[in-house]
Parts: structure tokens; C-alpha cells; sequence
């Protein structure tokens, strides 16, 4: 329910943006700004703006397959009604993803970023701890993507782009939100380290 309740706010704040430039410049990550003005909230409105359609689209499709798992297993794992641990994750990994590219361009009047990848990496790999037999679809692949071998060619991927860093997306962040889903799941939860193990070994009997 959460996940879709977070997809819903991003693709409307989004779409918004991309007829307001006005507004998708108050919202994106501009870490100049931040140091300048204060202007703090930056450090998590830029999640839920995007750079085109294609770029709304493939982090809300990667949202959707593994957030619902995520979602999903951390109710059962503490035993909520909702996921606050859930929330948790997606909120903070906005902010602690981008906090590299801050330290790196608070100077830098001219950098930008934009796009929730940074929260949608945390929510991946926290996924394939919790269920790393978990897959992906792509319309245009006739077989699903194990969510592990997604998640490599996903960091892959962003390495490449983040060398180019000519198109207003947070690459940087796709890596560090990476780092911190990890983190986060297993601080959270030791055992989900253990149940990992375990379900990656079935794969060999």
C-alpha cells in the first residue's frame, strides 16, 4: 500500500514539474543552494521529480516490482500493520544518497540532480537481501531478470552514467542508495543476513 501511495506522489509531483520550471527548480537537488540559503528540504524533494518520462518511468517500474517485496517482508519480519520500517528506509536513503554529491559539489552552482534512484537503489538492494529470488520484467525481454544480476548491471550502469553527469540524474546516488539499503536492512535486522544465506544456498541443492 505504501509503495503505491509513493508512486502515486512522485509521478504527480513529477508530471507538475514538467510543466512548472519554476517548481522543478525549487524542488531538484542543488547542493549550492542548500549551502547558500539553507534550503534543506532540497535534500528530499528532489526524489519526487524526475528528468523525462523515461526516467520517471524506469524508477517507478523498478519501485513497483521490489518495494511491494520490501514492503511486504519487513511488515512480517516486525510484525506491523504498516511498515514504518519501510518508510524509514525510503525517506532516509533520499538524504543519505545525495550526501556524497553535497560534500563533493556544495561549491558548484551549476550541478543538479534530480530523481528518486538514489531512494529506488536502497529499496533494490534491500530487496535482494530480503528475497534474492525476486525478478524483474522488461516489455521489450522475453525472460525475467534475476533481481541480483538486476542489481549488478544497475550499478553498472549508473557507473558509466555518473562518469557522463551531463543529464540531471543523481547517479552518484544510485550507488551510495545501494550502499545504504544493505546497511539499513541488516542493521535492522540481523537475521535477514542469516535467511539470505540460506535462500542464495538453495540455489546449489
Amino acid at each position: 500500500m505504501i509503495t503505491y501511495i509513493i508512486i502515486a506522489i512522485t509521478c504527480l509531483v513529477s508530471v507538475a514539474a514538467f510543466n512548472n520550471r519554476e517548481l522543478f527548480g525549487k524542488l531538484k537537488f542543488n547542493p549550492y543552494s542548500i549551502k547558500s540559503n539553507n534550503e534543506w528540504y532540497r535534500f528530499f524533494t528532489y526524489g519526487f521529480i524526475h528528468a523525462d518520462w523515461i526516467h520517471l518511468l524506469v524508477n517507478m517500474m523498478v519501485l513497483y516490482s521490489f518495494g511491494r517485496i520490501v514492503e511486504a517482508e519487513l511488515v512480517q519480519y516486525f510484525h506491523e500493520k504498516t511498515s514504518y520500517y519501510y518508510v524509514l528506509l525510503y525517506v532516509s536513503s533520499l538524504m543519505i544518497s545525495v550526501v556524497a554529491s553535497y560534500q563533493k559539489q556544495k561549491d558548484n552552482i551549476y550541478y543538479n540532480a534530480v530523481g528518486a534512484s538514489g531512494a529506488v537503489s536502497a529499496v533494490l538492494f534491500s530487496s535482494i537481501l530480503l528475497y534474492p529470488k525476486g525478478s524483474i520484467m522488461f516489455i521489450f525481454l522475453p525472460i525475467p531478470i534475476p533481481s541480483p544480476i538486476f542489481g549488478i548491471l544497475y550499478l553498472i550502469y549508473s557507473a558509466v552514467m555518473a562518469k557522463k553527469a551531463k543529464d540531471n540524474i543523481g547517479h552518484d546516488a544510485h550507488f551510495w542508495g545501494a550502499v545504504f539499503g544493505i546497511t539499513y536492512t541488516l542493521l535492522a535486522k540481523p537475521l535477514i543476513a542469516k535467511n539470505f544465506a540460506e535462500q542464495i544456498m538453495s540455489y546449489f541443492n
